[in-house]
């Protein structure tokens, strides 16, 4: 039995990448406590506290010499998987050097040290995804930035845009997303050692030195005084995670709703199998959007079980941290999932360019209800012009009409100068090219 969509053989393949599984699965974080270990017993024989040989004996241990069977057993009973952990570890230990292992720190110490290396590695892969992924974007903006297509606005033909702008926006959504990874990276990347309740009192005056030294050992930084019950970073990334996936549904819900029958407009990358139906043989489901939108739709709740955590009672919280195990690991497998999807659809979308012209021409001339009106404004005034142009959008919808043919009729008296030009796509494609060329220019395509 699972408990994670993310731990199915059945389903977890589907929302996350193998690679971001491994990241956070049993094994790694065994073998991350195994690695703050090793550098906590570093710095402490660095200051004289500990035998100089229990560093190198503890990194000889490797995760599958542990049987994490008995050891989840015994969590049960002790309540943190740290325990059983470094009973079994110091049975592993040469004679004589258990007694110096996991000396000063407790039990969260370790287990928050070791997620925060399952972290680091976790963003990396997000990284070199953000990397393939903006550029790949770019490139499509670039090339459709002269490509006409509807504009919507509440769903409804809206005014002509390029393809590309909105290409454009979505790269500028997760550009937007991402300069923010090197802040939220740095304030996340640091040791927890503190001890049983926050003042490492176990090692006396040498503390801070032990502090600083552990963390230099594992390169990461180091709080001037703990963080057990300070859990703003890790709310903070997974709120930023949940960012991520916010942005990469925005683009999902354009292309879900740009797919389907009636608009036609761009398609998935095809391959033989995918998106299939098992009683219709015609479909073509869009199935990277669908994971995508599914993955920020479970996001939100692992948010506020982040958020939730940040009330720690006093030195060491009773529930919230246990809680947050479920939650970040959930976070970074979904963004693995919905990144590997954008990265398909940002290098294989299939755009439909005629397509888009037909629906420009589906609504009879109303997407240049905008531009027309403001051609009759000089003449007629603001208020005449709107009420004009509206009602000549309600015959167009109740005969089929074309709007430029029910607007020469409705101004034949008047001489509209340039009336024509309200119709031409140009000046429209122009404008949203020209957007788009600088969102690009802005856009940083890694981080």
């Amino acid at each position: 039995m699972t408990f994670s969509a993310l731990d199915s053989a059945l389903v977890g393949p589907l929302f996350a990448t193998d690679a971001m599984r491994a990241v956070f699965s049993d094994t790694t974080r065994l073998g991350c406590m195994i690695e703050a270990e090793a550098a906590l017993a570093r710095a402490e024989a660095e200051n004289g506290l500990v035998p100089a040989n229990l560093a190198p004996a503890i990194s000889a241990i490797g995760a599958e010499a542990l049987d994490f069977t008995s050891i989840g057993a015994r969590t049960i009973l002790a309540g943190v998987p740290s325990i059983p952990f470094v009973s079994d570890m110091q049975k592993l230990l040469p004679e004589g050097l258990e007694p110096f292992f996991h000396k000063g720190s407790t039990s969260q110490d370790i287990v928050d040290t070791a997620l925060v290396l399952q972290i680091r590695a976790g963003l990396e892969l997000v990284r070199a995804d953000i990397n393939a992924l903006l550029p790949d974007l770019a490139a499509m903006a670039r090339r459709y930035r002269h490509s006409p297509c509807v504009g919507r606005s509440y769903g409804q033909h809206a005014a002509p845009i390029s393809f590309g702008y909105k290409v454009a926006v979505w790269a500028s959504g997760v550009g937007e997303v991402a300069a923010n990874f090197a802040g939220v990276r740095k304030r996340v990347l640091t040791v927890s050692l503190a001890g049983p309740v926050g003042t490492l009192a176990g090692l006396g005056v040498a503390g801070p030195k032990v502090l600083d030294d552990f963390a230099r050992a594992l390169d990461l930084g180091a709080d001037a005084i703990g963080w057990h019950t300070r859990r703003a970073r890790l709310a903070e990334l997974a709120h930023w995670l949940a960012l991520l996936l916010s942005v990469l549904a925005k683009m999902a819900g354009d292309i879900a709703h740009l797919a389907s029958t009636e608009v036609a407009e761009v398609a998935e990358p095809y391959q033989k199998g995918r998106g299939g139906s098992s009683a219709m043989p015609h479909k073509r489901n869009p199935i990277g959007a669908m994971l995508i939108l599914a993955a920020q739709s479970v996001a939100k709740g692992h948010v506020m079980t982040m958020l939730d955590a940040m009330i720690a009672a006093h030195e060491r919280p009773l529930g919230p941290w246990q809680a947050e195990w479920h939650a970040l690991p959930q976070l970074f497998g979904l963004v693995s999932g919905a990144l590997r999807e954008a990265c398909a659809l940002a290098r294989g979308l299939e755009v439909d360019e005629a397509r888009m012209r037909t629906n420009i021409d589906a609504t009879h001339g109303m997407l240049f209800a905008d531009a027309v009106a403001g051609k009759l404004t000089p003449v007629l005034g603001r208020g005449r012009a709107h009420e004009l142009v509206e009602h000549a959008a309600n015959e167009v919808r109740a005969t089929g009409k074309p709007l430029r043919e029910i607007i020469a009729r409705l101004t034949a008296t008047q001489a509209i100068e340039g009336l024509d030009g309200a119709f031409d796509l140009a000046p429209a494609v122009r404008a949203a090219a020209l957007w788009t060329d600088r969102a690009l220019e802005d856009l940083k395509t890694s981080i």
